[in-house]
């Protein structure tokens, strides 16, 4: 038997992240290496997707290097969540995650459990067979609203209650509000601005209220612009029960039809939370404005407020648009400032990405009447204006007082790399066989070509796909305690401050600002400490992400299903040699039509040119074309639609 070439790293074996994709193929990143190792299905062993494994190298395949799992270092998860089916008297859970490549035999579930949805955990699996599992937990029937919705929520690994111990100190905290008040007002270093004319902005169904907005105009014509944040960290103590809850889950999930929030409700929605007519605890960027947007003076600090007016995002745009109404002066300064802020941005290169955001309308039952894409309103940039002002300049803040000191501060950044140069190239392919200009200099490419793109693209069919494409070109943006910059937003500096209650790191650095606004030195541990907590926080926001994209198109298919045999407009959004993706025009919900129910000619995947073509007719079917298609399937586990080209 010939012996199987296998390879060791340098200083040991190869380890990595096991990325599991398509139908069982697996990849592993490893230093030094400009492409990923393939694992094939049956190289695997017992490895899952996002294992810590140890591969060996066993050759080369279609000019790739190909290995084995040699062992599973550390599990990611040994939880699953998925339906329970039965197939030639064999009982199994099929994972609700894609990536998850094999099914769980469940050797002492009986048959009635068939259809219902549950979490279950490996018992053991041996090489070569199929893993055993036990239920840890029946959710439901699948297909119904609440089964579907708690199974996204296992799965991503969120707890709903709040432990006791920790809503304990939350009602202490809540009951004990008019002395701790008292105990703020009476600190020399809050400053107590409960005079000057502050309101709120969201949108219309918030019930945690982070921030709010205070406009003054001064005696020597410049304006001051208030950016007040609720101060959590006043009421929530490092490493107390709630802050070690709050470190766990990270941030706020928001699904289509619920928050599970970050803080017990009777802070996040209340004490915390800056209410209309009610004194508040607030941690504040101040900034003295001219009339181009120009800073003239900045303070950080912790302050009393009192809100005078709740508006939504539509009420303040009503106010404007009429112009008259609440507070109409001071929403027009903002609206104003917040345009030159804005231009600003954008001249020196910040990207203007206006995504789609989907939207559904519930009955009583909590099944889907309506889907839309939510309009933005110019009043939600210009409170994204404001935000990303006062982010931007606590960490320039920081820079600044760490260059005066000659040595680096402690502090959570929100960091943007700068994309893949193979990447961006990729997208200039894509974009030039859709007809569009975009000429990045060896992958190397600013956000002023970018915006150019995206102007050019504006209201035409293919935009959201475009769009999408161009997000999954840059890198992700995450925290680090390590300062790269943002290339997105065209920032040096920039942190996450301005939504304590629902994100972690936002109250990171609520705390670390005020340490060093006083002087107080950090232990020599505190960087690793953060950036510890940083990757944690980092990896919980994407957990959050993929379940609420998961609630969406749980929505998407079910307000589809009852509409099949109709007739929608849509817009290809992928193609592969199975089949063609295809985006509904209304409900941007993406289904297949799959080549072979193309009966009329033989379709053959095009790769290079983003396209299906037809050995006879020689009629293609290309990336961003607009199409007639017919829903002829909706399926609800598995969250799939079905199209046929009309």
């Amino acid at each position: 038997m010939k012996r199987m070439n296998t390879e060791r790293g340098p200083k040991g074996p190869l380890e990595g992240v096991l990325m599991v994709r398509g139908k069982g193929t697996g990849f592993v990143t490893l230093p030094d290496r400009e492409e990923d190792m393939v694992i094939t299905r049956e190289a695997l062993g017992t490895a899952l997707d996002g294992d810590i494994v140890e591969i060996e190298k066993t050759g080369r395949a279609e000019g790739r290097e190909t290995g084995k799992v040699v062992r599973v270092i550390k599990r990611t998860t040994d939880t699953f969540v998925g339906t329970i089916g039965m197939e030639k008297g064999v009982v199994f859970l099929k994972s609700d995650n894609r990536r998850i490549h094999v099914r769980f035999k469940l050797p002492k579930v009986t048959v009635g459990a068939v259809g219902q949805k549950a979490v279950v955990k490996i018992s053991q699996w041996k090489e070569g067979e199929e893993p055993e599992a036990e239920v840890q937990e029946l959710i439901g029937k699948a297909g119904e609203h609440e089964t579907e919705m708690q199974a996204i929520i296992r799965a991503g690994g969120f707890a709903i209650d709040f432990p006791p111990d920790v809503s304990e100190e939350a009602k202490h905290i809540y009951e004990s509000q008019e002395a701790l008040f008292i105990e703020a007002k009476n600190d020399p270093k809050r400053k107590d601005i409960r005079t000057v004319c502050t309101f709120t902005i969201d949108p219309a169904d918030a019930k945690d209220f982070d921030d709010a907005l205070s406009v003054r105009v001064l005696d020597n014509g410049l304006t001051e612009i208030g950016i007040h944040i609720a101060d959590v960290s006043y009421y929530v103590k490092e490493n107390d029960a709630i802050d070690m809850e709050a470190q766990e889950r990270g941030t706020s999930i928001y699904l289509v039809d619920r928050v599970i929030p970050m803080l017990p409700e009777i802070l996040s929605n209340d004490l915390c939370s800056l209410r209309p007519n009610e004194d508040r605890v607030a941690f504040s960027a101040i900034f003295t404005l001219d009339a181009e947007g120009h800073i003239k003076d900045r303070w950080f600090g912790q302050t009393l407020i009192h809100s005078e007016h709740r508006f939504s995002y539509e009420d303040a745009q009503e106010v404007l648009d009429k112009g008259d109404g609440p507070l109409h002066t001071e929403l027009s300064i903002a609206m104003a400032l917040g345009r030159k802020l804005r231009k600003q941005r954008f001249n020196d290169g910040a990207i203007a990405f206006e995504t789609e955001e989907v939207k559904f309308e519930l009955d009583a039952e909590k099944k889907p009447v309506r889907v839309f894409v939510k309009t933005r309103t110019e009043t939600m940039l210009m409170i994204e204006d404001f935000m990303l002002l006062a982010n931007r300049e606590v960490a320039e803040h920081i820079y600044n007082v760490s260059k005066a000191k000659s040595k680096p501060l402690t502090f959570v950044y929100r960091i943007h790399d700068v994309p893949n140069p193979d990447k961006i190239e990729d997208l200039s392919l894509f974009l030039k066989v859709l007809g569009y200009e975009f000429k990045p200099h060896k992958g190397v490419v600013d956000g002023k070509i970018i915006n150019k793109m995206l102007k050019e693209i504006d209201g035409k069919p293919q935009a959201n796909l475009i769009r999408t494409a161009t997000i999954r070109s840059m890198a992700k943006a995450m925290y680090s305690t390590k300062n790269i910059g943002h290339f997105g937003l065209a920032f040096k500096f920039y942190t996450h401050f301005t939504s304590p209650i629902r994100r972690y790191p936002d109250l990171m650095s609520h705390r670390l600002l005020r340490a060093h606004l006083d002087g107080t030195p950090l232990g020599n541990q505190a960087a690793a400490h953060y950036e510890k907590l940083c990757i944690q926080s980092s990896a919980s926001e994407v957990r959050a992400v993929e379940a609420e994209r998961d609630s969406i198109k749980f929505k998407q298919v079910e307000y589809l299903k009852d509409r099949i045999g109709e007739i929608f407009d849509g817009t290809i959004s992928g193609v592969t040699e199975w089949g063609i993706y295809v985006e509904e025009k209304t409900s941007k919900a993406e289904g297949m039509v799959r080549l072979a129910t193309m009966k009329e000619d033989y379709y053959q995947l095009d790769k290079k040119n983003y396209r299906v073509k037809g050995d006879r007719t020689k009629k293609t079917h290309s990336l961003g074309d607009t199409v007639k298609i017919k829903l002829v399937g909706a399926n609800l586990e598995d969250r799939t639609l079905d199209f046929s080209l009309v």
